[in-house]
């Protein structure tokens, strides 16, 4: 029976090199607060929806100013076009929000150091095969889909857009779209060797 080959000690150059995988430790806790910004600002536009369903003028006035609706007669109640641009503006938050735990948790994982979630009964599931190119795809599979609610946004209150805004936000959301599958075909094509962990 062979012993196990023991690895020799890097180096102090490559060490160092290796080691500077730490300096992104800073920009995934910038990360962290930047969510803590979007859970605020989230609660905020939830508490000011249900004050103007109860007919708090103040709260309507400041829902109708951030979705940018306007309309020729002053806004006195909620309609359901205001209804249905709060709610949808509260999943575009829930879906950055996602999308940063995508980056911080997978790119902690893959760029920095390991997690050691393995058998955590809250692991994420797409956690325990993620690499580089995963996350890409992932990535660009969730930008995807907060583009769609933000054009969704713009088609209900197209009335209030100019027609070259319709038109340019359609155009970037179809680039979006064929950079994902353009991401996810180069993925497929491209051989992967081994498992998608490796010890750092």
């Amino acid at each position: 029976m062979q012993e196990p080959t023991r690895k020799s000690p890097l180096r102090p150059l490559p060490n160092l090199i290796f080691a500077s995988r730490w300096l992104q430790l800073p920009l995934y806790l910038g990360l962290i607060a930047a969510q803590g910004v979007y859970v605020f600002h989230f609660w905020v536009e939830l508490v000011h929806l249900l004050e103007a369903v109860f007919g708090n003028q103040h709260a309507l006035d400041i829902l109708v100013s951030s979705i940018g609706y306007k309309s020729d007669a002053p806004v006195t109640s909620l309609n359901e076009t205001i209804i249905m641009l709060v709610v949808l503006g509260l999943i575009d938050v829930v879906m950055i929000s996602n999308l940063l735990i995508m980056v911080i948790v997978g790119g902690y994982e893959t760029f920095v150091s390991r997690l050691n979630l393995e058998g955590h009964p809250d692991q994420p599931e797409w956690l325990d095969h993620v690499n580089a190119s995963v996350l890409k795809v992932k990535l660009a599979t969730a930008i995807i889909g907060i583009s769609s609610i933000h054009l969704l946004k713009t088609f209900i209150n197209a009335a209030n857009y100019d027609e070259k805004v319709l038109i340019w936000q359609t155009v970037i959301h179809i680039a979006f779209l064929f950079s994902a599958m353009s991401i996810a075909l180069a993925d497929r094509l491209l051989p992967h060797h081994g498992p998608a962990k490796e010890h750092h």
